[in-house]
Protein backbone atom coordinates (compact mmCIF):
# COMPACT_ATOMS: atom_id res chain seq x y z
CA UNK A 1 0.00 0.00 0.00
CA UNK A 2 1.63 3.66 -0.90
CA UNK A 3 1.76 5.72 2.12
CA UNK A 4 0.12 8.81 1.58
CA UNK A 5 1.45 12.27 2.68
CA UNK A 6 0.09 13.50 6.32
CA UNK A 7 -2.71 16.34 5.51
CA UNK A 8 -1.56 19.56 7.34
CA UNK A 9 -3.53 19.77 11.15
CA UNK A 10 -5.73 22.98 10.19
CA UNK A 11 -7.48 21.33 7.29
CA UNK A 12 -9.68 19.46 9.81
CA UNK A 13 -11.55 16.46 8.98
CA UNK A 14 -13.46 18.18 5.73
CA UNK A 15 -12.16 20.83 3.30
CA UNK A 16 -12.37 22.05 -0.08
CA UNK A 17 -9.70 21.70 -2.55
CA UNK A 18 -9.31 25.13 -2.65
CA UNK A 19 -8.60 25.09 1.05
CA UNK A 20 -6.07 22.59 0.47
CA UNK A 21 -3.74 23.72 -1.88
CA UNK A 22 -4.10 26.66 0.13
CA UNK A 23 -2.20 24.57 2.80
CA UNK A 24 0.09 23.68 0.56
CA UNK A 25 -1.60 20.08 -0.15
CA UNK A 26 -0.92 19.15 -3.81
CA UNK A 27 -3.41 18.43 -6.42
CA UNK A 28 -2.57 15.04 -6.55
CA UNK A 29 -2.82 14.29 -2.78
CA UNK A 30 -6.24 16.28 -2.95
CA UNK A 31 -7.34 13.01 -5.28
CA UNK A 32 -5.99 10.47 -3.85
CA UNK A 33 -8.54 7.35 -3.26
CA UNK A 34 -8.28 7.44 0.95
CA UNK A 35 -10.18 11.20 1.09
CA UNK A 36 -14.00 10.60 0.71
CA UNK A 37 -15.92 13.40 -1.52
CA UNK A 38 -18.78 13.90 -0.14
CA UNK A 39 -19.65 17.12 -2.49
CA UNK A 40 -18.11 18.33 -5.43
CA UNK A 41 -14.96 20.17 -4.46
CA UNK A 42 -15.25 18.51 -0.74
CA UNK A 43 -13.06 16.44 0.72
CA UNK A 44 -12.97 14.35 3.77
CA UNK A 45 -10.64 12.34 6.22
CA UNK A 46 -13.73 9.58 6.48
CA UNK A 47 -16.65 9.44 4.60
CA UNK A 48 -19.69 11.17 7.02
CA UNK A 49 -21.38 8.48 8.40
CA UNK A 50 -24.65 10.11 9.97
CA UNK A 51 -26.51 13.03 8.46
CA UNK A 52 -25.07 15.68 10.73
CA UNK A 53 -21.17 14.50 9.66
CA UNK A 54 -22.78 15.15 5.94
CA UNK A 55 -23.99 19.15 7.14
CA UNK A 56 -20.64 19.25 9.01
CA UNK A 57 -18.68 18.21 5.70
CA UNK A 58 -20.62 20.63 3.90
CA UNK A 59 -19.74 23.42 5.39
CA UNK A 60 -15.74 24.56 4.58
CA UNK A 61 -17.51 25.11 0.80
CA UNK A 62 -20.46 27.43 1.95
CA UNK A 63 -19.59 30.92 1.20
CA UNK A 64 -20.29 34.36 2.98
CA UNK A 65 -24.00 34.93 3.33
CA UNK A 66 -24.76 30.85 2.41
CA UNK A 67 -26.62 28.74 5.45
CA UNK A 68 -27.88 25.62 6.12
CA UNK A 69 -31.67 26.33 6.56
CA UNK A 70 -35.19 24.70 6.47
CA UNK A 71 -35.49 21.54 7.70
CA UNK A 72 -32.21 21.06 7.67
CA UNK A 73 -31.58 23.70 10.09
CA UNK A 74 -34.36 22.02 12.27
CA UNK A 75 -32.45 18.74 12.06
CA UNK A 76 -29.21 20.66 13.29
CA UNK A 77 -30.99 22.40 16.07
CA UNK A 78 -32.35 19.36 17.27
CA UNK A 79 -36.16 20.93 17.10
CA UNK A 80 -38.80 17.77 16.14
CA UNK A 81 -39.51 17.14 12.66
CA UNK A 82 -41.60 14.26 11.23
CA UNK A 83 -40.20 11.22 10.01
CA UNK A 84 -36.90 10.22 9.42
CA UNK A 85 -33.51 11.96 9.11
CA UNK A 86 -31.67 10.19 6.47
CA UNK A 87 -27.73 10.46 5.33
CA UNK A 88 -29.50 10.40 1.61
CA UNK A 89 -31.85 13.20 2.34
CA UNK A 90 -30.61 16.99 0.23
CA UNK A 91 -29.73 19.22 2.67
CA UNK A 92 -31.12 22.98 2.28
CA UNK A 93 -29.24 26.07 1.67
CA UNK A 94 -30.21 29.47 1.62
CA UNK A 95 -29.24 32.60 0.33
CA UNK A 96 -30.84 35.80 -0.11
CA UNK A 97 -33.06 36.97 -2.39
CA UNK A 98 -30.53 38.87 -4.81
CA UNK A 99 -28.04 35.71 -4.57
CA UNK A 100 -27.96 32.89 -6.72
CA UNK A 101 -29.21 29.67 -5.37
CA UNK A 102 -26.75 27.26 -4.68
CA UNK A 103 -27.28 24.32 -6.91
CA UNK A 104 -25.52 21.06 -6.96
CA UNK A 105 -25.94 17.30 -5.93
CA UNK A 106 -27.18 16.86 -2.92
CA UNK A 107 -27.90 20.54 -1.92
CA UNK A 108 -31.40 22.23 -2.07
CA UNK A 109 -31.17 26.15 -2.59
CA UNK A 110 -33.64 28.61 -1.57
CA UNK A 111 -33.97 32.56 -1.17
CA UNK A 112 -35.00 34.70 1.44
CA UNK A 113 -35.81 38.05 1.91
CA UNK A 114 -32.41 40.00 3.34
CA UNK A 115 -33.03 40.66 7.47
CA UNK A 116 -35.30 37.24 7.51
CA UNK A 117 -32.62 35.09 8.92
CA UNK A 118 -30.49 35.28 11.79
CA UNK A 119 -27.37 33.66 10.91
CA UNK A 120 -25.74 31.77 13.43
CA UNK A 121 -22.70 29.00 13.92
CA UNK A 122 -22.67 25.79 15.58
CA UNK A 123 -19.56 24.59 15.10
CA UNK A 124 -18.10 25.40 12.00
CA UNK A 125 -22.02 25.28 10.22
CA UNK A 126 -23.51 28.27 9.68
CA UNK A 127 -26.70 28.05 10.27
CA UNK A 128 -29.85 30.36 10.15
CA UNK A 129 -31.90 30.48 13.84
CA UNK A 130 -34.54 28.25 14.83
CA UNK A 131 -37.97 30.40 14.39
CA UNK A 132 -36.59 31.05 10.86
CA UNK A 133 -35.86 27.44 10.06
CA UNK A 134 -39.23 26.66 11.19
CA UNK A 135 -41.18 29.23 9.06
CA UNK A 136 -39.28 27.72 5.73
CA UNK A 137 -41.05 24.47 6.40
CA UNK A 138 -43.97 25.53 8.37
CA UNK A 139 -46.23 23.99 5.15
CA UNK A 140 -45.04 20.90 5.54
CA UNK A 141 -46.17 20.31 8.99
CA UNK A 142 -49.27 19.62 10.38
CA UNK A 143 -51.02 21.70 13.22
CA UNK A 144 -50.42 19.80 15.97
CA UNK A 145 -46.50 18.82 14.61
CA UNK A 146 -46.04 22.75 14.38
CA UNK A 147 -47.32 23.14 18.27
CA UNK A 148 -44.69 19.98 18.93
CA UNK A 149 -42.07 22.42 17.48
CA UNK A 150 -43.14 25.60 18.92
CA UNK A 151 -43.03 24.35 22.47
CA UNK A 152 -39.75 22.87 21.54
CA UNK A 153 -38.41 26.42 20.53
CA UNK A 154 -39.70 28.53 23.82
CA UNK A 155 -38.81 25.32 26.44
CA UNK A 156 -36.96 26.71 29.20
CA UNK A 157 -35.99 23.22 29.92
CA UNK A 158 -32.18 21.38 29.81
CA UNK A 159 -32.82 18.24 29.24
CA UNK A 160 -35.32 18.11 26.24
CA UNK A 161 -33.73 15.00 24.33
CA UNK A 162 -32.01 15.81 20.81
CA UNK A 163 -31.98 19.70 21.70
CA UNK A 164 -29.18 21.57 21.51
CA UNK A 165 -28.09 23.54 24.86
CA UNK A 166 -26.19 26.38 23.16
CA UNK A 167 -29.48 27.33 21.15
CA UNK A 168 -31.05 30.64 21.21
CA UNK A 169 -34.01 30.98 24.15
CA UNK A 170 -36.88 32.55 22.17
CA UNK A 171 -40.16 33.52 23.35
CA UNK A 172 -43.83 33.46 22.19
CA UNK A 173 -43.31 37.30 21.97
CA UNK A 174 -40.46 36.92 19.99
CA UNK A 175 -41.56 34.55 17.68
CA UNK A 176 -44.64 36.76 17.03
CA UNK A 177 -42.12 39.58 16.58
CA UNK A 178 -40.38 37.57 14.03
CA UNK A 179 -43.84 36.49 12.26
CA UNK A 180 -44.36 40.37 11.78
CA UNK A 181 -40.65 40.78 10.35
CA UNK A 182 -41.51 38.34 7.45
CA UNK A 183 -45.30 39.17 6.95
CA UNK A 184 -47.64 36.77 5.34
CA UNK A 185 -45.85 33.75 3.83
CA UNK A 186 -47.56 30.21 3.41
CA UNK A 187 -47.84 28.79 6.82
CA UNK A 188 -48.10 32.49 8.89
CA UNK A 189 -51.35 32.50 9.65
CA UNK A 190 -51.25 28.49 10.92
CA UNK A 191 -48.30 29.52 13.14
CA UNK A 192 -50.36 32.30 14.66
CA UNK A 193 -52.94 29.85 15.37
CA UNK A 194 -50.57 27.63 16.77
CA UNK A 195 -48.34 29.72 19.13
CA UNK A 196 -52.08 30.31 21.94
CA UNK A 197 -51.46 26.40 22.04
CA UNK A 198 -47.76 26.41 23.01
CA UNK A 199 -46.51 25.77 26.33
CA UNK A 200 -43.06 26.91 27.91
CA UNK A 201 -41.35 24.06 30.12
CA UNK A 202 -42.13 21.27 28.03
CA UNK A 203 -39.43 18.33 28.04
CA UNK A 204 -40.38 16.01 25.20
CA UNK A 205 -42.31 16.31 21.83
CA UNK A 206 -44.12 12.88 22.98
CA UNK A 207 -45.47 15.34 26.61
CA UNK A 208 -46.57 17.87 23.65
CA UNK A 209 -48.51 15.08 21.87
CA UNK A 210 -49.73 13.76 24.89
CA UNK A 211 -51.15 17.06 25.99
CA UNK A 212 -52.77 17.91 22.60
CA UNK A 213 -54.39 14.50 22.24
CA UNK A 214 -56.27 15.04 26.00
CA UNK A 215 -57.50 18.40 24.44
CA UNK A 216 -58.32 17.47 21.50
CA UNK A 217 -60.12 14.42 23.29
CA UNK A 218 -62.54 16.91 24.92
CA UNK A 219 -60.58 16.56 28.42
CA UNK A 220 -59.75 19.96 30.23
CA UNK A 221 -55.65 20.86 29.33
CA UNK A 222 -53.37 19.59 31.90
CA UNK A 223 -50.60 21.71 34.11
CA UNK A 224 -47.31 21.03 31.98
CA UNK A 225 -44.21 20.18 34.59
CA UNK A 226 -46.30 21.15 37.64
CA UNK A 227 -44.79 20.45 40.95
CA UNK A 228 -45.80 17.75 43.28
CA UNK A 229 -45.23 19.22 47.02
CA UNK A 230 -46.17 17.54 50.27
CA UNK A 231 -46.15 20.22 52.92
CA UNK A 232 -43.14 22.38 51.76
CA UNK A 233 -41.16 19.00 50.55
CA UNK A 234 -40.64 18.52 47.03
CA UNK A 235 -42.12 15.18 45.70
CA UNK A 236 -42.05 15.28 42.07
CA UNK A 237 -42.39 17.35 39.30
CA UNK A 238 -45.27 16.06 37.10
CA UNK A 239 -45.25 15.76 32.95
CA UNK A 240 -48.77 17.08 33.36
CA UNK A 241 -51.39 17.43 36.14
CA UNK A 242 -54.62 17.82 37.40
CA UNK A 243 -54.03 19.60 40.23
CA UNK A 244 -56.67 19.86 41.48
CA UNK A 245 -57.79 16.50 40.95
CA UNK A 246 -54.77 15.07 42.44
CA UNK A 247 -53.94 13.47 39.20
CA UNK A 248 -50.36 13.41 37.41
CA UNK A 249 -49.88 11.69 33.84
CA UNK A 250 -46.55 10.71 32.89
CA UNK A 251 -45.10 10.19 29.58
CA UNK A 252 -42.92 7.05 30.05
CA UNK A 253 -40.18 7.37 27.10
CA UNK A 254 -37.95 4.13 25.93
CA UNK A 255 -35.02 5.93 28.40
CA UNK A 256 -37.42 4.90 31.06
CA UNK A 257 -37.54 1.18 30.36
CA UNK A 258 -33.47 0.64 29.54
CA UNK A 259 -32.01 2.73 32.10
CA UNK A 260 -32.69 0.29 34.75
CA UNK A 261 -31.87 3.62 37.81
CA UNK A 262 -34.83 5.21 36.24
CA UNK A 263 -37.21 2.68 36.35
CA UNK A 264 -36.59 1.99 40.19
CA UNK A 265 -36.80 5.65 40.50
CA UNK A 266 -40.02 6.34 38.47
CA UNK A 267 -41.53 2.93 40.74
CA UNK A 268 -40.45 4.20 44.02
CA UNK A 269 -41.75 7.85 43.06
CA UNK A 270 -45.16 6.40 42.12
CA UNK A 271 -45.33 4.64 45.72
CA UNK A 272 -44.90 8.01 47.18
CA UNK A 273 -47.24 9.42 45.09
CA UNK A 274 -49.89 6.99 45.35
CA UNK A 275 -49.43 7.39 48.75
CA UNK A 276 -50.63 10.63 49.02
CA UNK A 277 -53.50 10.07 47.11
CA UNK A 278 -52.60 10.58 43.51
CA UNK A 279 -53.51 9.20 40.66
CA UNK A 280 -50.72 8.44 38.58
CA UNK A 281 -51.25 7.50 34.37
CA UNK A 282 -48.20 6.48 32.99
CA UNK A 283 -48.15 6.76 28.93
CA UNK A 284 -45.80 4.64 26.17
CA UNK A 285 -46.06 5.59 22.38
CA UNK A 286 -48.85 2.61 22.11
CA UNK A 287 -50.79 4.38 23.94
CA UNK A 288 -51.21 7.22 20.99
CA UNK A 289 -50.55 5.09 18.34
CA UNK A 290 -53.74 4.25 17.74
CA UNK A 291 -55.71 7.89 18.42
CA UNK A 292 -55.39 7.44 21.92
CA UNK A 293 -58.86 6.16 22.40
CA UNK A 294 -58.32 3.42 25.38
CA UNK A 295 -56.13 6.23 26.98
CA UNK A 296 -58.25 8.93 26.49
CA UNK A 297 -60.99 6.70 28.29
CA UNK A 298 -59.00 5.92 30.90
CA UNK A 299 -58.47 9.46 32.13
CA UNK A 300 -62.14 10.20 31.73
CA UNK A 301 -63.27 7.59 33.99
CA UNK A 302 -60.33 8.82 36.72
CA UNK A 303 -61.38 12.55 36.31
CA UNK A 304 -64.83 10.68 36.94
CA UNK A 305 -63.39 9.05 40.05
CA UNK A 306 -62.72 12.14 41.71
Amino acid sequence: MRHRIPLPDDLGPHFTVRQAADSGVGRRRAAARDLARPFHGVRSVSAPATPLQRVAALAPRLRAGQLIGGETAMRVWGCPHPGFWSIEDPLTVVVDTDSARVRSRGITGKRLAPGRARPWRIGGIPIVDPITALFMCVVDLSDDEIVVALDALITTSDNYPGLRTERPRPTVADIEQHLDIWGRFPGSRRIRDALPRAREGVESPKETETRLLLVEGGLPEPEVQYEIRDDERFVARSDMAYPALRITIEYEGDGHRTDKAQWRRDVQRQRELEDLGWIVIRVTQLDLADGGRALLNYVRNAIASR
